[in-house]
């Protein structure tokens, strides 16, 4: 046992991989995407452009790009025995839930039994891509007691989701600011739940298993589940003259209190991405106003800089995304959702490559139990 690593919870500064999709420099706020700045590709790219640099890992030529994206549009329909499926979930589950179920059926639906096939592999990440947009969109309608809406081939993917959650066309600015957020989410390097893509994809499982065990990692509330939190605690707060003395008040009964949307484990300073969706939601927020908890969050993380900068301690992309969302009319429990829809192509990213030279993940464990313990008869135990 001593050759091997010493033991550390979480995993913490173990290297599991070797990867070439993504770099995370947390000192200079720094997130790239095969070597392209996050911020450069939220503004000037597209989700469908992105997908394909992760998962290709360079960009599209303008013909490739092409193809992709009508390949994508030609994917977004689901069967009709899954919208059946859908219906007979209960209005009352989460919609991670949900995601997580319709996602494994859809393997079932349009299987990919072995993974040894590259063209089988492509057109499935085509499908779990093109196809998550839907599955969310038609439990978010049926759950209200709403018919699902057929995904348009003439929208974009961001687009198209909007259209197919509300029965209406987004402005630009909400479109724009929609794909910025697939696009911010759509990688972020070994997280919970890409780390959880590529275990169950080195045992050679079928993608849409392998996407579906994501969902699950991503649902908590550690993970994916952060924003929806932050918007609770904004409610909370109530209004902005109300940070302070909320503040204070968690710091005298907790002086270690944790603010919901603040502090990463690799950022030691403001993550980029919630720079960037900052700038990106002021274009739709001129279109009516900013909201109230938007203007909540800024107050917030003014008064915590003093107290959690020092620290290194600063916004991450939870704390502005719940807002943003809510300003479009979506509903808090369909944030995460959202948050899969983007980061499906950076876990099918992971998944192919973790495919090519595969090894089974099987860490080691300390043992801590019990030794030599005897086995006392039923009716001999008190």
């Amino acid at each position: 046992m001593s050759d091997l690593v010493k033991f550390r919870p979480g995993l913490e500064n173990v290297e599991a991989a070797r990867s070439a999709i993504s770099e995370i420099d947390g000192q200079r706020a720094m997130l790239e995407y095969r070597g392209i700045a996050v911020e450069t590709l939220a503004k000037e790219s597209c989700f469908e452009e992105t997908s394909w640099l992760l998962m290709k890992g360079e960009l599209p030529t303008q013909r490739q790009l092409a193809e992709f994206d009508h390949a994508l549009r030609q994917s977004r329909s689901i069967h009709y025995r899954l919208k059946d499926l859908i219906k007979c979930l209960p209005a009352s589950g989460h919609p991670m839930d949900a995601l997580q179920a319709t996602v494994a059926a859809l393997g079932a639906f349009y299987p990919c039994r072995t993974v040894s096939d590259p063209t089988k592999n492509w057109e499935a990440c085509i499908r779990l891509i093109a196809a998550l947009p839907t599955l969310v969109a038609a439990f978010a309608r049926t759950r209200r007691g709403e018919e699902i809406i057929e995904p348009r081939e003439d929208l974009d993917h961001a687009a198209n989701f909007y259209y197919m959650t509300f029965g209406r066309e987004p402005t630009p600015a909400i479109r724009k600011v929609l794909d910025a957020c697939l696009i911010l989410h759509a990688e972020h390097n070994m997280n919970a739940s890409t780390f959880t893509a590529r275990v169950v994809g080195s045992s050679l499982a079928n993608p849409y298993a392998s996407i579906s065990s994501a969902i699950g990692s991503l649902s908590g509330p550690l993970h994916g589940g952060a924003n929806e939190e932050v918007l609770l605690q904004l409610e909370e707060i109530g209004s902005p003259e109300k940070v302070k003395p909320w503040l204070d008040a968690k710091l005298a009964k907790d002086p270690k209190h944790k603010v919901m949307g603040f502090g990463h484990r690799i950022y030691k300073v403001k993550d980029p991405r919630a720079t960037v969706l900052q700038e990106l939601a002021e274009h739709v927020f001129a279109e009516t106003s900013r909201p109230k908890n938007y203007e909540i969050a800024l107050e917030l993380e003014r008064v915590c800089a003093g107290v959690y900068g020092p620290k290194g301690v600063f916004p991450n992309v939870d704390f502005y995304s719940g807002t943003v969302y809510q300003a479009l009319s979506i509903p808090t429990d369909v944030f995460t959702p959202i948050f899969a829809i983007g980061r499906v192509a950076g876990w099918l990213a992971h998944w192919l490559e973790q495919l090519n030279g595969n090894r089974i993940y099987r860490p080691e464990q300390e043992y801590v139990g019990k030794k030599n313990a005897p086995y006392v008869p039923l009716e001999k135990r008190p």
